[in-house]
């Protein structure tokens, strides 16, 4: 990985950069400083404390992914609302983090759905079995998981062909005006800050449709509104939202920590509906907010 520091990371410790651009816990970035993996500028870091500058080139070095061992976690609750042999839906609770990765090696909803379906499989990757789209981990709502390489294969050729459905409900911080509407702007790395996403004119083609479902006026002016993705890039509902003027609640990290308090970002997947893998029946699921964001929205007037 090679980058260029940005003026939002100037000054900051070097180990620090490299453990945000790479979600790589800090132990293990000592040990890329300490093995000569961390250049700048070409040369090799010596202290992994040295500040960086903007402008400078930072080269890490990661090494290649060794084997996954993925070991079932009973313990970690995965509601299941539907399952046959070829494909699984789960409501996932919010916190719940969708397959191992930097930092989060264990206790994943990997890990306790293969607690349940041993024969979980399909993909490339041997981290993320079955995994077909991901939600974030502060994100709660309907995913479906495929139980086969088959299944994996046709599940994902809906998404790019766009026949799957995901509707999400959020709350955005002040009155959205128009009913309905489209925010159709490319999305890529931000080349302030590497370790978020923004609009970007060279980024992956983007596309969210809104719908207005209520305006409230207390305690602060906000709105509920549905949005579909017809793109599935990282942070997508949660950019788009913020571009256009109307951050999701509860999201400082592309909003404002000030005004209306919500334990996490106000995002939630209610409703799901794709093409049964093997039948070709089409499948529709729904579910309700989590009594954390429906706590939130009680309190709106």
């Amino acid at each position: 990985m090679t980058t260029v520091v940005p003026a939002a990371l100037a000054g900051e410790r070097v180990d620090r950069v490299v453990a945000m651009l790479t979600d790589l816990p800090r132990s293990e970035v000592t040990t890329l400083v300490a093995d000569g993996r961390v250049t700048l500028d070409g040369r090799a870091v010596t202290t992994k404390s040295r500040r960086v500058a903007e402008g400078e080139e930072l080269s890490i070095d990661l090494p290649a992914p060794g084997a996954v061992e993925l070991v079932p976690e009973p313990d970690v609750d995965v509601p299941v609302v539907f399952a046959d042999e070829h494909v699984i839906v789960v409501d996932k609770p919010p916190g719940l983090v969708v397959h191992p990765g930097a930092g989060n090696a264990t206790g994943t909803l990997v890990q306790g759905l293969l607690a349940r379906f041993p024969d979980l499989a399909g993909g490339d990757d041997p981290s993320r079995p079955g995994i077909v789209h991901r939600l974030d981990q502060g994100t709660s709502g309907l995913l479906m998981v495929a139980r086969t390489p088959a299944a994996h294969t046709a599940l994902v050729a809906q998404l790019v062909s766009r026949e799957v459905e995901r509707l999400y409900l959020a709350l955005v911080v002040g009155h959205v005006e128009s009913p309905a509407g489209v925010v159709d702007a490319p999305i890529g790395r931000s080349g302030s800050d590497p370790t978020k996403m923004a609009l970007r004119r060279d980024g992956r083609e983007a596309r969210t449709r809104y719908e207005v479902q209520r305006r409230f006026d207390e305690p602060v002016p906000c709105t509920l509104v549905r949005c579909k993705l017809e793109t599935g890039r990282t942070h997508q509902i949660r950019v788009h939202m913020a571009a256009i003027g109307h951050p999701v609640v509860g999201d400082p990290r592309y909003g404002s920590s000030r005004g209306l308090k919500a334990p996490r970002p106000f995002l939630h997947a209610v409703q799901l509906s794709f093409d049964h893998p093997a039948t070709g029946e089409r499948l529709t699921f729904e579910s309700p907010l989590p009594p954390d964001l429906e706590k939130v929205r009680g309190r709106l007037r």
